[in-house]
């Protein structure tokens, strides 16, 4: 069995990378592949780069290639709905392209031929990362007390719910406000899961999706970014994993 993890931004794999034993590198489709073992468990680690095309391809790749019987993708997001905060963990149990629009031959949001906008995750992995999250979070909240008073974050929690994905960095108020109004059940907004989701669907492959809440997506959306990647996001989202694997998550 083989798990896969995959980021979009290199701060967001670097803290999984670093206690990946038995590691090999293969390169392939201009990315690096890292097989190993991860807390004993054999693992594929991949940097997927940013937007639906790039995390569809390296998830196809991942499968066809590596054979992933099963994907997580870790990275941050922009919070939408009002109780995800900054520094808050959102775990999807829907994904949706919200820049979708085929109509009016199909319905908004819909993706041809599928007769559907919303793609679950699954269920058994994603109540296992939920469940490592909330201990998890119980702990990073005084390891990493310096960054989070910095950052103005005060007891981060977890969400589940909906996550929806576009080609387009939200980073003003009035977007932000524009997806709340159509999609009030969102939890939050990125780039890349609901490609990772269709491909997975296509695939019969069980994922999940991990997320940190960056920002509000608004205006300040690239406030401290960098940093929160590197002293939040990634270490977070590394324990996380690293609880979940623990527990003899794949083998």
């Amino acid at each position: 069995m083989t798990l896969a993890l995959m980021a979009a931004m290199a701060e967001e794999l670097e803290a999984l990378l670093a206690p990946l034993q038995e590691r090999a590198t293969h390169h392939h489709a201009g990315r690096e592949f890292h097989t190993g073992r991860l807390d004993g468990h054999a693992v594929v680690l991949v940097l997927a780069r940013v937007g639906k095309v790039a995390c569809a391809t390296t998830a196809a790749l991942l499968v066809e290639r590596f054979g992933a019987d099963r994907i997580v993708f870790t990275g941050v997001a922009g919070g939408l709905h009002p109780a995800a905060r900054i520094g808050d963990v959102v775990v999807a149990r829907e994904l949706l392209q919200h820049d979708l629009d085929a109509s009016p031959i199909f319905p908004r949001h819909e993706v041809p031929l599928y007769g559907r906008s919303r793609f679950p995750t699954d269920a058994p992995l994603s109540d296992a990362l939920l469940a490592a999250a909330r201990e998890v979070l119980e702990i990073e909240r005084f390891a990493l007390a310096e960054p989070y008073a910095a950052m103005g974050i005060v007891e981060p929690r977890v969400h589940e719910g909906l996550v929806i994905s576009g080609d387009r960095f939200v980073a003003t108020a009035p977007e932000g406000e524009a997806l709340r109004r159509e999609l009030p059940d969102a939890m939050a907004v990125e780039m890349e899961g609901a490609a990772l989701a269709q491909v997975c669907h296509d695939c019969d492959v069980p994922f999940a999706v991990l997320r940190s809440i960056s920002d509000r997506a608004d205006e300040r959306a690239h406030v401290d970014f960098p940093r929160f990647l590197r002293e939040i996001a990634g270490p977070v989202s590394a324990a996380i994993v690293r609880r979940w694997l623990s527990r003899g998550a794949t083998d």
